[in-house]
């Protein structure tokens, strides 16, 4: 099982395929294997690095996780993070990033503070802004507790994260910690100083955030563009993959 000490963590972390570098991210409730469903497609023409952030999946959680998840320091942590795996990894390309809800955000401030090591970004389902904090944004849109959640959701969880962990990760994830915070979450700033390649992946019916935060992440882009899944709720990479596979893709090449 490959893995590479953080912080004096074991971080977990694959590399699939050959070619320029693609780093995926994961949600604010993933992990590597959320990526199953497109992996393939993208290890034809990139060498692909994906990891479960600390906590997450394979990954160790180490001492006071509930106070480093709830910090405001959370996303800066993940920066540096993502920073210390490249490192490990030796990796010289500028990369390209996709970066799904929560995992959008991430890339975007390693983006900003590492611009010449980008060449791409792509930032699917991920929140611009919030005019009320982040949990009364989200009130009502998610599952309360994981007792709550339906039989489905819980045998991911379980999946992902196992039976003690899935359950205990998602009560501090319904408190609306991590790279969105607990406070009025606005990323508009950050996009302003996005000088890469920049595209906006939204699906039309997510249950979470409007269509309209889409469009308003893309308009804050120097560089942005725009594509909406039709009919495809939050998590477009399995409700949709094989759109999800082809928009990145076009992406992708036409800034090769």
């Amino acid at each position: 099982m490959p893995t590479t000490c953080i912080n004096g963590l074991e971080i977990y972390y694959e590399v699939h395929g050959e070619g320029e570098p693609l780093i995926l991210i994961h949600h604010g409730f993933g992990c590597t294997k959320m990526w199953e469903d497109v992996l393939a497609y993208f290890t034809e023409k990139y060498k692909v690095i994906m990891y479960d952030r600390r906590g997450f999946g394979k990954s160790e959680r180490g001492g006071h996780f509930r106070e480093y998840y709830l910090s405001e320091q959370y996303c800066d942590n993940s920066v540096k993070e993502l920073a210390a795996l490249l490192e490990h990894l030796d990796i010289q390309d500028r990369i390209n990033i996709v970066g799904q809800c929560e995992g959008g955000a991430i890339g975007f401030h390693y983006t900003v503070e590492h611009p010449d090591k980008v060449k791409t970004i792509v930032a699917a389902s991920t929140l611009c802004f919030s005019e009320t904090t982040v949990p009364e944004y989200c009130s009502g849109k998610i599952f309360p507790s994981f007792e709550a959640a339906d039989t489905e959701f819980q045998e991911k969880a379980k999946k992902w994260h196992g039976d003690i962990l899935g359950p205990d990760l998602y009560s501090l994830f319904v408190q609306m910690g991590g790279a969105y915070g607990r406070e009025i979450f606005d990323l508009r700033a950050v996009l302003k100083r996005i000088q890469c390649a920049a595209l906006v992946l939204y699906p039309d019916r997510s249950g979470l955030f409007d269509v309209e935060q889409g469009v308003l992440m893309y308009r804050s882009l120097p560089h942005g563009e725009l594509a909406v899944i039709p009919n495809c709720g939050h998590n477009t990479y399995e409700q949709e993959p094989g759109d999800y596979q082809k928009i990145v893709l076009s992406f992708l090449e036409r800034h090769s």
